[in-house]
């Protein structure tokens, strides 16, 4: 069981990751993918007239400011992806099935009705967020989906208790799902060749770290690679051994991510995948 997060980055060659997935399910691996869609989502906004709006947040993060607008663009770019992305699978002979999170209650979600951000010198506080930290995962609907021979293809929207529908960061919500799945492994794929240790110098590539060592990583990891790595953190903690960060830029990005030709992180204790 693998959980794989296909990155928005328009960098990103979707295509190979596909292909990829196509001869796991082949050779009876099973997988769940987790989808992002930061760049269609910003071209939607973009026509619709309303551009996107990034805030970096008091602990340094960056993120999408998800008005209610914003949110329904969401919505809209995360139903359009799904569905080639589900309709790519099935014609590489792949049973995908489409879901949201908020399909099933499959991703619960605590929404952040104020944010704190930085401008400047300054902290400010934004209301009317609709984004959300996932607390739970249907487990059980996913794994009789497993059971049944499909492949879920999941745009991470959550579900808060009060029905209210909310972003949830698609990193942090591919690793609540390896969480829950008992997964063994976790790849993100990425627009880069893996964590860097001077971004953007790509020769300082840091092949492998522990968990004991991401905090100090997430120091001076750059932009949105710091959620990865936050994510990487919960995933470890939820009892998944490994993750990887793989450069989706590259042809077959899973098996050469899997090959040491990323970034690898281990839980303590825990080696390298064979």
């Amino acid at each position: 069981m693998w959980v794989i997060k296909l990155g928005g980055n328009a960098a990103v060659n979707a295509e190979a990751v596909l292909e990829e997935l196509a001869a796991w399910a082949r050779e009876g691996r099973r997988w769940v993918l987790v989808h992002g869609i930061s760049a269609e989502a910003d071209a939607l906004g973009e026509a619709m007239g309303h551009p996107p709006r990034y805030v970096i947040s008091a602990s340094g993060f960056t993120s999408r400011y998800t008005d209610a607008r914003t949110r329904d663009i969401l919505l809209m770019a995360y139903g359009r992806a799904n569905a080639h992305l589900v309709a790519a699978l099935h014609r590489r002979g792949v049973p995908a099935i489409g879901l949201r999170g908020i399909d099933g209650g499959l991703l619960r979600a605590r929404r952040k009705e104020a944010l704190r951000v930085r401008e400047g010198e300054r902290i400010l506080i934004l209301r009317g967020d609709y984004s959300g930290i996932p607390t739970g995962v249907n487990e059980r609907l996913l794994r009789a989906l497993l059971d049944q021979g499909l492949y879920p293809v999941i745009a991470p929207m959550g579900l808060t208790p009060d029905g209210e529908i909310v972003n949830v960061d698609g990193d942090r919500a591919a690793a609540a799902l390896a969480a829950a799945l008992s997964a063994e492994g976790l790849i993100f794929v990425t627009g880069a060749p893996g964590l860097l240790r001077a971004f953007p110098d790509e020769s300082t590539r840091v092949p492998r770290l522990a968990l004991s060592e991401l905090e100090a990583a997430m120091a001076w990891a750059q932009g949105r690679m710091r959620h990865k790595l936050l994510a990487a953190r919960e995933a470890l903690a939820g009892g998944v051994p490994h993750v990887f960060l793989a450069d989706g830029r590259r042809p077959a990005p899973l098996a050469a991510a899997l090959n040491g030709n990323g970034t690898q992180i281990d839980a303590d204790g825990h080696g390298r995948v064979e």
